[in-house]
């Protein structure tokens, strides 16, 4: 129970870590599109968002995929880029048929930011022969705190729609700029060329 407690919690801190907010920003493009009544949607998008991570963690700590982690580095927020442009893109229709393409960038970007958590993953087990139970109980941590992060910012569009009369459409166009703002700032310094 220890060891479970111990990389449940890895995996929770690891995502919640705003030192390193590169996730934190993706959920939020992946997630500002949504609205509170698509809940159905929104558990989709965090479980793909898991199982696209969960298959490269897993392939890159059973060393079966390697890739230069200067690139996965540059990736990471290219991926929170596309997302916020689409996101940008596409603010004027409507979130059910909007929410389908980010239900896709879920699952295929989070292949890429399984690898940026693979090197973490690898330092934390060391030479551990059993790696599944370790990785299972990473991915949880990671799971629980991917739902605080989306929980929260539907909560916030919901506030803020709410009480200030936000518009759905400068909702997701406000939050998408400012995030691409971010993954832009983060790509430069992550050049790998």
């Amino acid at each position: 129970m220890d060891d479970f407690i111990l990389y449940f919690k890895m995996g929770l801190t690891h995502v919640l870590d705003f030192s390193a907010y590169d996730h934190i920003l993706f959920l939020i493009v992946l997630a500002v599109i949504f609205n509170n009544f698509q809940w159905r949607k929104v558990v989709w998008l965090v479980t793909l968002f898991t199982l696209g991570h969960s298959i490269t963690l897993a392939l890159s700590a059973y060393k079966i995929l390697e890739i230069r982690m200067d690139l996965i580095e540059f990736l990471i927020p290219l991926t929170i880029f596309i997302t916020g442009l689409i996101n940008i893109i596409t603010a004027k229709k409507e979130p059910t048929k909007k929410g389908n393409i980010n239900l896709v960038l879920a699952l295929f970007f989070g292949l890429i930011h399984g690898l940026g958590f693979s090197n973490y993953f690898k330092m934390m087990i060391g030479k551990e022969e059993d790696k599944l139970f370790p990785l299972i109980e990473f991915a949880l941590g990671i799971e629980v705190a991917q739902i605080i992060i989306v929980l929260g910012i539907l909560i916030i569009g919901l506030l803020l729609k709410t009480f200030l009369k936000v518009q759905r459409r400068d909702w997701v166009l406000v939050t998408s700029s400012i995030v691409i703002g971010f993954s832009i700032q983060m790509m430069l310094e992550r050049v790998f060329w």
